[in-house]
């Protein structure tokens, strides 16, 4: 059976639906951003649509395998109701008798939404008698949760081995928004790195120096760099065991003739719950005792420079501590001027679609990705164990 949903009969046939619902919360349980619904809703509508019965599972938080209501569905799924043209009911339970009951109550066109996967936590184990629970439920199976793709859980990779699989419309605009980045950018590619770990962006900018033009280096991450190139860097965060990488690298970009460009400038403090009023300090100038928060205006400057003339923008993790309105300016910048930008823009990372979808940018950005460590895996070149599953499943 081919792997998108389009090309499968779905007709009355019940449909296990796995999505990224994995939604922020207030204290009070409410939505506070309804982004990954609002995107599973295409391949929601497509299904329905297509008469297909369509039982939606997914996790919520991480409530470590045991029931805590603090992480239920409930909520998404009124959430849903209210959206959906269709009949939506919720599952208090994941699997089970009354699981079954309430599937086999469906008419062509029904929603239920099962309770969060991660209640069991046979979830994440792989667990294969969890996944014949799901898939006793269903006739196919649909993955469109691509925040989850890479990750090798039951509901997301066993389940593929028990039922004809396949992707659905947020996966397949995913993909194919990545591969138009690294396959057929318009140039100069700049991509925007931040955020706090060297260790998780080493791969991107590994495969990015066969691809970008432009590498802009910010947040905490950039330390590292800072620091390899001889600077001080005072109390800011390093990873040391990575100084040694960091070098390799930046020796790789000479060679390649990319440009890698690091902050001249870091919003400064003690720490970050100081009370003293932030200082600015040059880069490789950091004095012992402040630590850098953000980047500093003339970076935000010259970075813009960059933006301003590119033809595909990759921006994954923030410039600072951006959660703090003393240390958001830099990411704040990012976003607006990616956002203003006419080039293909794509934004991934949690951190960094939050800042654009706060400050109101999200509707100028070609394409916000739902899955930060998805979207980096396949940045740094590598493919999801989940998707390559259904596909080497859909070719026996």
């Amino acid at each position: 059976m081919k792997r998108f949903i389009k090309d499968v009969d779905v007709e009355s046939k019940r449909v296990l639906l796995r999505l990224d619902l994995n939604v922020p919360l207030d204290e009070s349980g409410h939505i506070t951003d309804m982004t990954r619904i609002m995107e599973s809703m295409s391949t929601i509508n497509y299904l329905c649509d297509h008469h297909a019965k369509v039982i939606i599972c997914s996790h919520l938080g991480r409530p470590k395998g045991e029931v805590n209501l603090k992480y239920s569905l409930r909520p998404v799924a009124e959430a849903m109701a209210k959206l959906s043209k269709y009949s939506v009911s919720f599952c208090p339970v994941t699997i089970g008798d009354e699981a079954k009951r309430m599937v086999d109550e469906m008419k062509d066109g029904d929603i239920v939404i099962l309770e969060n996967v991660r209640f069991d936590a046979r979830e994440e184990a792989n667990d294969e008698t969890f996944a014949k629970g799901l898939a006793s439920l269903a006739d196919i199976y649909c993955l469109d949760a691509f925040g989850t793709a890479h990750r090798k859980h039951a509901s997301t990779y066993a389940v593929a081995d028990l039922l004809p699989s396949c992707v659905g419309f947020l996966v397949n605009k995913e993909l194919k928004s990545v591969e138009n980045i690294l396959c057929h950018p318009s140039r100069p590619l700049v991509a925007i790195l931040g955020g706090s770990k060297v260790e998780d962006k080493l791969p991107v900018i590994e495969n990015l120096m066969d691809i970008a033009d432009v590498i802009l280096i910010g947040g905490a991450m950039s330390f590292t760099f800072i620091k390899a190139s001889g600077g001080n860097v005072g109390s800011s965060i390093v990873d040391e065991a990575r100084i040694d990488d960091v070098k390799k690298w930046l020796n790789m970009a000479r060679d390649k003739n990319v440009q890698i460009v690091l902050p001249l400038d870091y919003v400064c403090n003690h720490s970050l719950d100081s009370e003293d009023k932030p200082v600015t300090m040059l880069a490789g100038d950091i004095k012992d005792g402040y630590m850098g928060l953000d980047i500093g205006k003339k970076t935000i400057k010259l970075f813009k420079k960059y933006i301003k003339k590119a033809g595909s923008i990759v921006w994954n993790g923030p410039m600072g501590v951006f959660e703090k309105e003393e240390y958001s300016l830099g990411t704040k910048k990012m976003a607006k001027f990616a956002s203003k930008s006419r080039a293909f823009t794509f934004v991934g990372g949690g951190d960094s679609v939050s800042a654009v979808i706060a400050l109101r940018c999200s509707k100028k950005i070609n394409h916000l990705s739902t899955g930060g460590g998805a979207s980096l895996t396949l940045l740094g070149g590598k493919s999801l164990v989940c998707i390559d599953h259904i596909n080497e499943a859909a070719d026996e």
